[in-house]
């Protein structure tokens, strides 16, 4: 008697695969940072075997850069947005006092995955170029409002803030945050 070959399941057809997993990849940075960011997490975040990690990405770091490159293509039209009301610079002020407590429509993971992308950019020039692009696309949009060089500044004193609120144990108070807002600009609170 001869063995008869097991059939083979039928390859599943995915087309979505590769997002998915860029996106379950976001998610697996926001809940364990860079460093605790591995292959089989992402797999298993997006419901893969754990092989179409190494067929659809070259590397764990090619990933981890279309994942902060998705992310920043996410949070930047919110950003945009939320500065398309704004018509003098007091008005700037508010927007800004208004970002670093509300963060554009972001939460707390969205911060996250931020900061884990600024401290892997120290060591990753790949990564750095996904935040030097980030910062002039948020720049761009400050731009339109204060010169290049206060640009600059109001985009540092945002994520200053923004990592002091998220960090901080005391209570951060709305108006504490726009008179420091308003000084930096000139603007009266």
């Amino acid at each position: 008697m001869t063995a008869v070959p097991a059939a083979r399941s039928p390859r599943r057809y995915d087309p979505d695969r590769k997002s998915r997993i860029i996106d379950a990849a976001i998610e697996v940075i926001a809940d364990h940072g860079v460093a605790g960011t591995t292959s089989r997490r992402i797999a298993a975040a997006a419901d893969v075997p754990l092989g179409s990690i190494t067929y659809h990405f070259d590397s764990v770091e090619d990933l981890l850069e279309q994942a902060f490159r998705r992310h920043a293509e996410q949070m930047s039209p919110r950003y945009e947005a939320h500065f398309s009301d704004v018509t003098d610079l007091a008005g700037f002020a508010d927007a800004v006092t208004d970002l670093i407590h509300d963060g554009a429509g972001g939460n707390h993971k969205d911060w996250a995955v931020a900061y884990e992308l600024y401290l892997a950019a120290l060591r990753d020039p790949a990564l750095r170029s996904v935040t030097e692009a980030w910062m002039r696309r948020s720049r761009a949009v400050l731009e339109k409002f204060v010169d290049p060089v206060t640009a600059r500044a109001v985009d540092a004193l945002n994520e200053g803030l923004v990592m002091h609120l998220i960090l901080s144990t005391a209570t951060f108070d709305r108006a504490d945050t726009r008179t420091i807002v308003g000084r930096f600009l000139g603007v009266p609170g």
